[in-house]
């Protein structure tokens, strides 16, 4: 009994020691894990598609037979799993459908090939002529709010509401961000944990706690994706930095702006910017949250989606 207690004891260790040294090795590969458990933990699916010739990655979720079809998209540095909170909060029975956007996360990236608002927003669209769909609920955050608004606006047809979450697109009220950007730098660029650690407090009120060996796997993606992050950065300022707010006035679909009130990334005086020239709007800005509403306030977030779809066309 003595001596199965023993073999116990150091296969127990062993396997401590081969997780530790796993995580230190290849925490890349943890991080993959997390995302899957968190997934499946979610009820979505991991589906490849083939649209004009590129490849997206994209979490589905089935819902019911004539139930709304929601169509989510991440912002700057994020990537489809951002929406994971908001998508256990959303209604059982809606289909929900939340992409990599091209370039980001696990869709395909082309060298050369330019992902500012107005490519994506084409790309987006001959993305929805694929999976063929129509009357969606789009949703953008931050970045994909400005994609969403330029796609809502030149392609009306295939979209009965609209959502802007922290919508990047206008000329808001100077903030220490939006200036960094102007001047040309890349306030959210990550190289190491304490970088990590400022970027996770610039986005959250309440950054995640993340357990080893995440942290240094997020860093050495980061860190990967830097070239990438300033090649967007730069499109994203460039001549056509304001283009979703010149656009707004197309959106002639109901139109929810949600913001949290103290964002300190794209400030909530650009709600009211997208208000003045969206006709059919409703502003919603939440307390308790920085620049990620949608998973520090999945809830009310949810609530403010399912008012909107229930609102008259």
């Amino acid at each position: 009994m003595r001596r199965r207690l023993r073999i116990v004891r150091w296969a127990f260790a062993l396997g401590l020691c081969g997780l530790w040294l796993a995580g230190t090795l290849a925490p890349l590969g943890f991080l993959k894990l997390a995302i899957t458990l968190d997934s499946l933990r979610s009820g979505v699916e991991h589906v490849q598609v083939s649209s004009d010739g590129m490849r997206w990655s994209l979490l589905r979720r089935e819902g019911a037979a004539g139930a709304p079809t929601v169509l989510l998209l991440h912002g700057f540095t994020g990537s489809k799993e951002n929406w994971l909170p908001l998508v256990r909060a959303l209604p059982s029975d809606w289909n929900l459908i939340a992409p990599d956007l091209p370039g980001w996360g696990e869709s395909e990236r082309v060298e050369g090939v330019e992902y500012g608002y107005a490519a994506q927003a084409d790309r987006l669209a001959r993305l929805i002529r694929t999976l063929e769909l129509s009357e969606v609920l789009l949703v953008g955050h931050s970045m994909g709010g400005g994609i969403a608004a330029v796609t809502a606006a030149r392609h009306p047809e295939a979209f009965s509401r609209v959502a802007l979450l922290s919508a990047a697109g206008t000329r808001f009220r100077d903030n220490p961000f939006g200036l960094a950007v102007l001047r040309g730098e890349h306030p959210f660029a990550v190289q190491d944990r304490e970088s990590l650690n400022r970027y996770l407090g610039l986005v959250f009120e309440r950054p995640p706690w993340l357990v080893w060996p995440l942290p240094q796997a997020l860093v050495e993606r980061r860190i990967r994706d830097y070239e990438f992050e300033l090649q967007v950065l730069n499109a994203l300022r460039g001549e056509s930095a304001f283009l979703p707010g010149d656009l707004a006035a197309g959106i002639r679909q109901p139109t929810l702006l949600l913001w949290c009130r103290d964002d300190p990334v794209v400030d909530a005086s650009s709600a009211d910017l997208y208000a003045d020239r969206i006709d059919k709007n409703r502003i919603v800005l939440l307390d308790d949250c920085a620049h990620m509403p949608m998973m520090e306030r999945a809830a009310d977030t949810a609530d403010a989606l399912r008012l909107l779809w229930e609102s008259p066309p």
